[in-house]
């Protein structure tokens, strides 16, 4: 999702009491969504680094109070509710330092301390891949379903539309405008297909939607269930339960069961379960996705005539980058996206 997106979508989730957890690569902006909600909701930000803390810095000292041990407040300790604690780097935090954001997360309290009423929590990490230090708090179920998981791709024309506000160098601009691959990398493992779906998740998810109108659900409802439930049951859920008229994205590619039109949230949406799918479509469904690129490749062209043509051009990019990858995902991506310049060329004559 684009920065835009996960600003819009972390307020909605702590306005409902529940936490957002960003995954993005250095850069991206998770900071500065903090940064700006705070700034938007008159809130004080408190940015606790948990990969350079010590235990004593996040759950504060111990003190003798009489005959019993109690532990001080630490400094950053919120004074009211009107604060916003960001767990950042929350991926790389010490075993000892994870087990006091148990506490933290589950009972909004660190030992005798209670946070106050109205205190907003999120927190940040970079994405799962061979580039940063990992531990196994990423894998824990039980760690991540006390998130919503909402996975940041810095959008170029977004990124752009910043520069020109914060004095970029128009040589980078005009570069990044031209080459917008080259803004960020891609290549980063998904949490969401280690969520699985819990009472408790389902929970969450519904708190949220209770704060989100018709048209907030059209747009943001996958990208939303998909980060608390998992990006299977989210799917179901959209397509069984609150999306009965859109088809699944195998009935798209593989039946053409396309709509003949749809508003921008419909359409978004759409393409956004496509690329979900996509990415995580396993080698069996590959294998018979990869017997049927000619009709997958036709309704495509179909569905570009009905969704927003910037919206198609970042599908197209997303299977761009899915072709680099190695194995049979790649191999699939490369002949997909070779079959529609040729039907685009066939076109044209």
């Amino acid at each position: 999702m684009t920065v835009r997106e996960a600003k819009y979508l972390s307020r909605k989730i702590m306005e409902a009491g529940e936490i957002p957890l960003l995954i993005g690569h250095f850069g991206v902006g998770k900071t500065d969504i903090a940064r700006e909600i705070a700034q938007e909701t008159g809130r004080k930000l408190v940015i606790l680094v948990l990969s350079q803390m010590e235990p004593g810095d996040l759950i504060g000292l111990p003190a003798r109070d009489e005959n019993k041990t109690s532990f001080l407040a630490p400094d950053w300790w919120p004074e009211d509710g009107n604060t916003i604690i960001l767990l950042d780097e929350i991926n790389r935090a010490h075993r000892s330092i994870r087990n006091a954001i148990m506490q933290l997360l589950v009972d909004k309290r660190i030992h005798n301390h209670i946070l106050p009423e109205g205190t907003w929590i999120m927190a940040s990490m970079n994405p799962p891949d061979e580039n940063y230090d990992q531990v196994e708090l990423i894998t824990d179920p039980a760690f991540l379903s006390r998130f919503f998981i909402l996975e940041i791709h810095p959008d170029p024309k977004e990124w752009v539309e910043w520069a020109r506000k914060n004095q970029i160098e128009e040589e980078v601009i005009e570069f990044i405008s031209k080459y917008p691959e080259f803004l960020s990398v891609h290549e980063s493992v998904s949490l969401k297909a280690s969520i699985k779906p819990s009472p408790r998740s389902w929970h969450k998810l519904s708190r949220v939607l209770s704060l989100m109108s018709e048209d907030d659900k059209k747009e943001y409802l996958y990208i939303l269930a998909s980060g608390i439930v998992g990006p299977e049951a989210a799917k179901v859920f959209i397509d069984k339960s609150l999306a009965g008229k859109i088809h699944s994205p195998s009935e798209i590619l593989l039946e053409g069961n396309i709509p003949t039109s749809l508003d921008i949230h419909q359409a978004n949406g759409l393409l956004i379960r496509l690329i979900d799918y996509l990415t995580n479509v396993d080698d069996k469904e590959l294998e018979k996705l990869s017997n049927q690129v000619q009709t997958i490749a036709q309704n495509l062209l179909k569905l570009s005539n009905v969704v927003p043509k910037d919206s198609f051009e970042a599908f197209i990019r997303m299977l761009v980058n899915l072709s680099n990858l190695p194995g049979l995902k790649g191999e699939f991506s490369d002949k997909l996206l070779r079959k529609l310049i040729s039907e685009v060329t066939e076109e044209n004559k």
